[in-house]
Parts: structure tokens; C-alpha cells; sequence
């Protein structure tokens, strides 16, 4: 792809703010989103993350100014742009947006979608030119949307949003209709073609490994509100609550009995990250976890899952049920087989018990 340089670093591509404050949006009688708050740094890439009717879309839109927010403050650039009673048109908040099924006019030429959002100007043609230039689509400005792939179309889309030079841009599960191989390889693209204009960008996405591939932040949402807001180590390593814990990744809970910095689990004692007395649950990953043959096991394998890096190994524990061991290599041990799984000794979050 080409280079586009950003205002940081000499070129004129705007790399904006954006600031939610208590955010709320109702649709009827029916609150959507309550009290949401979260930034965004110029420049910073951040991932809306959560399960489907969670609200991630709903911000986005509001952000975008497609949809009225019912109390709370959006700012873009340190102007307000939307409260309960101001409602700055979508056109004239200086944001691009990719939606999720693209969006193209289906008959205008590629040249044309893209041309579409820019005002007059004697270089019109050549934005058009750098632009498509930018996201590879050299030479395809004459052909019909219909006549692209699917990775091709979504390029388009893309590019329609930056032709503007957005100060930020919005794109709404932009890589979900796209096959997975097509998927890894656009994903990969468009967070090069980002990171390298420092553009602002927010996204919309319910597959966590695609939140921290691409997000600088992940903003984790559930039920309209936001659960945790950080970095993806600090989301995966450190997680606000076992909800968030579950949704970010593989996870294994065990109920213990804690005396400080230790808990004493159907699998044996596990070493916690702070200190806690009485019942907890305590969060073990697969990757901190090992399983070893041994008649006199704690449990059976009940199937081994192989992913070429690695493996991921069941067990149905004698303690009542399945757990999850991430083995690199050859794990050296099969389905059927009595076996002892035990915490690898990696401290581990303890959440007060239900």
C-alpha cells in the first residue's frame, strides 16, 4: 500500500478527539445505552467489543450522528457535538464510516463511490487517484462495485470514508462479511493503512481476537454499558469481572477455598495475584495449565483439539467438570486417558464467590 502521511508527521490528514460523557440513548421507552463513558486519543485506534443487542453499534451511530443521544455529552476535537438538547448533523462532524455491509452504490463506478462524499473542487479527480492509490485499488476506478471482490468492495468503502480526510473514522464490523482467510489478510491492510496515517478510528466488532489485533484500546460492552476500558493486556490479564474474563478468552474457573495469597481447588492449591479469605472463584487459563499421564490423575481426557501452535487438551476432572489446558507441542497425552492437570504456578485472579 502507499504511503499518506498525516498532519503528525507532514502531510494534512486531521487525526482527531473523541470524548463520550455519560452517554445515554433510548429508543422509545426502551434505554439502549446508559451512562457510557470513554476517549479517544488522536491518532489512537480503539475496538468496540461485545456480544450482539449489547449497544457497540448504537455508540458508533451516535458518534456518527445518526442517532440522538437522551443525556451526556459527544465532543469531537473538543467541540460538542451532540447533548439531549444539541444535535450536530452527521455532515458536518468531520467523520468517515464504513458500514457493515459497505454501502456502495451499485450504479456508479468505483471512481464515483469514492468521489461521492468530496465537494467540487479542481482536484477532485486526483484525491479520487491518491486515494484509490492508498488502499491498492490502482487502475480500478472505471469498474462497477459488482465486478470486485469482496475484499476489493470493502477497499472501496474504505477508501469513500477517507477521501474526505475525516478528522475520525467510524467503521461498523467492516471485515464480518468477508471470508476468513480474505478477512485476516484485509484486517492485516486496513490496520497498516491506520496506524500508518495516524488516523482516529473507532470500530465495531463482537470477535475478540480482531478487538486486540487491531485496537490500541478495547472497549468492552455489555448490556449499554462498558465493562472495562483498556488495553488488550490489561483486558486479558486483568480483567474487571468474571463476564469479561469469559468473553475475552478461554477460562477456566474453579471454585476454591482462599487463606491469603493461595486457594485450594479441586485440581490442588493455586497461587493468587491478591490476597483473599473464604470462598472465591479462581480464573486459570488454558495457557496456565498442565497435564501430565498418571493413573492416580485428577480427571480424564476427554478430547485434544490441534491448532498446528499448539493444542488445547479437555479434561473432565473426577471433582465434577471440563477444564482446558493449552499445551504447546505434542501434549503426550490422548482422549480416554487418566491424567493430572494442576495450575502451572502462575498466580492467578480470584473473584468472591457467587
Amino acid at each position: 500500500m502507499h504511503s499518506w502521511q498525516s498532519k503528525g508527521s507532514g502531510g494534512d490528514v486531521p487525526s482527531g478527539r473523541v470524548e463520550i460523557s455519560d452517554v445515554r440513548v433510548a429508543f422509545g421507552d426502551t434505554d439502549v445505552l446508559y451512562g457510557v463513558n470513554f476517549d479517544v486519543a488522536p491518532g489512537e485506534i480503539v475496538a468496540l467489543l461485545g456480544p450482539s443487542g449489547c449497544g457497540k453499534t448504537t455508540l458508533l451511530r451516535s458518534i456518527a450522528g445518526l442517532e440522538r443521544i437522551a443525556g451526556g455529552t459527544i465532543s469531537l476535537n473538543g467541540k460538542e457535538v451532540a447533548t439531549n438538547r444539541q444535535h450536530v448533523r452527521p455532515e458536518a462532524r468531520l467523520v468517515g464510516m464504513v458500514f457493515q455491509d459497505w454501502a456502495l452504490f451499485p450504479h456508479m463506478t468505483v471512481e464515483e463511490n469514492v468521489a461521492y462524499g468530496l465537494s467540487r473542487s479542481a482536484n477532485k479527480d486526483e484525491q479520487v487517484a491518491e486515494v484509490l492509490a492508498l488502499v491498492g485499488l490502482d487502475g480500478l476506478g472505471h469498474r462497477m462495485p459488482s465486478t470486485l471482490s469482496g475484499g476489493q468492495q470493502q477497499r472501496v468503502a474504505l477508501a469513500r470514508a477517507l477521501a474526505p480526510k475525516p478528522s475520525v473514522l467510524l467503521l461498523d464490523e467492516p471485515f464480518s462479511n468477508l471470508d476468513t482467510g480474505l478477512r485476516v489478510q484485509v484486517r492485516a491492510e486496513v490496520h497498516a493503512l491506520l496506524s500508518g496515517l495516524g488516523v482516529t478510528a473507532v470500530f465495531v466488532t463482537h470477535d475478540q481476537e480482531e478487538a486486540f489485533i487491531l485496537g490500541d484500546r478495547v472497549a468492552v460492552m455489555r448490556d449499554g454499558s462498558i465493562e472495562q476500558f483498556g488495553t488488550p493486556s490489561e483486558i486479558y490479564e486483568h480483567p474487571s469481572s468474571a463476564w469479561v474474563a469469559e468473553f475475552v478468552g478461554d477460562a477456566n474457573f474453579l471454585r476454591g477455598d482462599a487463606t491469603g495469597m493461595s486457594a485450594m481447588t479441586p485440581i490442588g492449591e493455586v497461587s493468587l495475584s491478591e490476597s483473599h479469605v473464604g470462598e472465591v472463584d479462581v480464573l486459570l487459563r488454558p495457557e496456565h495449565m498442565t497435564v501430565v499421564e498418571s493413573e492416580s490423575g485428577n480427571g480424564v481426557v476427554s478430547n485434544v483439539e490441534y491448532y498446528g501452535h499448539d493444542h488445547m487438551v479437555q479434561v473432565d476432572i473426577d471433582a465434577g467438570g471440563r477444564l482446558a489446558a493449552r499445551i504447546s507441542g505434542n501434549p503426550g497425552v490422548h482422549r480416554g486417558q487418566r491424567v493430572s492437570l494442576t495450575s502451572d504456578g502462575t498466580s492467578c485472579l480470584a473473584f468472591s464467590a457467587g
